[in-house]
């Protein structure tokens, strides 16, 4: 072999060394990949339960129920369609009826979204990318130079 050739075998190889690891890395984050849907995504196309998604929208007026402990029921809307969460925790100080808000969880059989984290909006100009375009696809959004 000449010293270009094996210039060619070493690069190939470690190549094929590096597509492999990127492979076996993103085999294994696959579990970790979390979808954002809105109500609206969720009614035209079900969603599996068990499946892990990040729910937004805005919490829907009078739909926030506290029960024993820190168990909180309230809704998700676009709008559009709303969806019935249930969250056993802590909520974040600023979370309110008529507020963003994305939630992360589950579906259940019953079309209830159980929640495991809230994340509520941090100052009055501020709400996730994806909740802001989902609302803005609806007419509703009522951010800054809207």
């Amino acid at each position: 072999m000449t010293r270009k050739q094996r210039r060619l075998a070493l690069i190939g190889s470690a190549g094929g060394v590096l597509a492999i690891a990127a492979g076996l890395v993103l085999y294994a984050l696959s579990d970790q990949i979390v979808f954002f849907r809105t109500p609206t995504d969720i009614a035209e196309n079900s969603v599996e339960s068990g499946v892990r998604i990040r729910l937004g929208g805005l919490v829907a007026d009078g739909s926030v129920e506290r029960g024993t402990g820190t168990l909180v029921k309230f809704a998700v809307t676009d709008t559009e369609h709303t969806v019935g969460v249930v969250y056993e925790g802590v909520l974040p100080d600023l979370f309110r009826e008529g507020q963003g808000v994305v939630t992360e969880g589950k579906m259940l059989q019953n079309g209830t979204f159980e929640a495991d984290t809230v994340l509520a909006k941090h100052d009055e100009n501020y709400m996730p990318k994806e909740v802001a375009d989902a609302l803005k696809d609806k007419g509703v959004w009522k951010g800054e130079g809207e």
